[in-house]
């Protein structure tokens, strides 16, 4: 991505169409698809399980747990998708003929970690956490929406959709030793599918976050930054002022994000976030992230100007990690409203289709999204108080 982005900016010249080039949509699907391998080990994992035959035993096993908190031992495969991606876990619950079942599972599904917020848990453990906690971190936040999913699950089951589950009947299917070709097989299926998101979703997603923070071009700023790099230059020699016009320059380049359209939209929104610790810019990341929770990502590069991202992020990283709002106890609240706020576009839209109302796909993107705002909130209060 580095190579590809600096080879095509030293091929076009400087102005608006490279920034967008660059910046934005080199930038922005760039940062999300160096994530693709560790999303793979994921894709992996459940073609194992599909493959040998665990999964529909898997469901048998879990039944009598699962009828505990209120579902059917058939949604344990809908949720156990939902690790992969939240659209084919709503369309799994298809397998379902109890309408309370089918519709709890649909509603909690979303609340397990899906790959697409893979890339967002990534960047920001690899950039406040040691190596040491990055695995408990990571466990956390997983587990975390497990614990929510089967909380919400008896809420539901009890308020929203009344009465027993059915039993229990499924055909096993024997075991078999997995083929080489269809672990292959499903893991590309699974790749192009988020590949595809990341060429369609993601790049529209990324160029709109571009034009949002770029625009207006003239702005009034607070001082005259011409004129002080001017006077900078010619009052110390080269090496001296390099340092003071970098910082000269991150001064402007922040003034003016705070005052694009982008700028002016997260800072209408802050006063929302503000408790859980997240400022505009993240403001504006987590809207746009609707679409697609890596979005998120992408957009974050974009307003941080790092479109020349390295293969591990590093750049982004970095601007994150100097970014004075950010800590580990904001990075963590992050983490969580993220994994629990509103589904993306293409659940949303899945959700429509499998209930045939809108109803249940507005219900779900409100409720989750106060679910998140509640979480985040104690996670980060919570930690203030205890000195984090």
């Amino acid at each position: 991505v580095k190579w590809f982005g600096e080879t095509v900016a030293a091929n076009m010249a400087e102005g608006e169409l490279r920034s967008l080039v660059v910046d934005g949509m080199i930038g922005g699907v760039g940062s999300v698809i160096t994530f693709l391998p560790s999303i793979l080990l994921l894709f992996l994992g459940i073609a194992l399980l599909e493959d040998t035959g665990y999964m529909a035993r898997a469901a048998f096993v879990m039944d009598r747990v699962m009828r505990a908190v209120g579902l059917h031992g058939k949604s344990f495969i809908p949720l156990l998708l939902g690790f992969g991606c939240s659209v084919p876990a709503v369309m799994g619950t298809r397998t379902l003929e109890n309408r309370g079942d089918r519709m709890v599972t649909i509603l909690v599904s979303p609340l397990m970690s899906c790959s697409a917020r893979l890339p967002v848990y990534t960047l920001l453990i690899a950039a406040f956490f040691p190596e040491s906690l990055a695995g408990s971190v990571l466990f956390s936040i997983y587990f975390l929406g497990i614990v929510l999913a089967v909380s919400m699950s008896l809420v539901f089951r009890k308020w929203l959709f009344p009465g027993d589950t059915e039993a229990f009947i499924m055909e096993m299917p024997p075991y078999h030793v997995p083929t080489l070709r269809s672990i292959v097989l499903h893991m590309w299926e699974r790749s192009v599918l988020y590949l595809k998101k990341a060429g369609t979703l993601i790049l529209t997603a990324s160029i709109l976050i571009w034009f949002l923070t770029n625009y207006p071009a003239n702005v009034e700023y607070s001082k005259d930054y011409e004129a002080a790099k001017a006077t900078i230059t010619e009052k110390y020699d080269e090496e001296s002022a390099k340092p003071l016009l970098e910082q000269l320059d991150k001064e402007q380049a922040s003034e003016k994000m705070a005052l694009s359209y982008a700028g002016q939209f997260g800072h209408a929104v802050e006063p929302m976030i503000k408790p859980l610790g997240f400022d505009w810019k993240m403001g504006v990341g987590l809207v746009s992230a609707v679409a697609a929770k890596e979005v998120l990502v992408s957009s974050l590069a974009t307003i941080y100007s790092v479109g020349n991202a390295e293969e591990d992020s590093q750049s982004l990283q970095e601007a994150l990690t100097t970014d004075s709002t950010f800590s580990p106890l904001v990075a963590l609240s992050l983490m969580v409203f993220t994994l629990l706020y509103s589904p993306c576009l293409a659940v949303l839209a899945v959700i429509r289709r499998e209930t045939n109302s809108w109803k249940w796909p507005a219900f779900s993107f409100a409720y989750s999204t106060v679910l998140a705002w509640i979480m985040a909130f104690l996670v980060y209060q919570g930690g203030t108080a205890l000195g984090y």
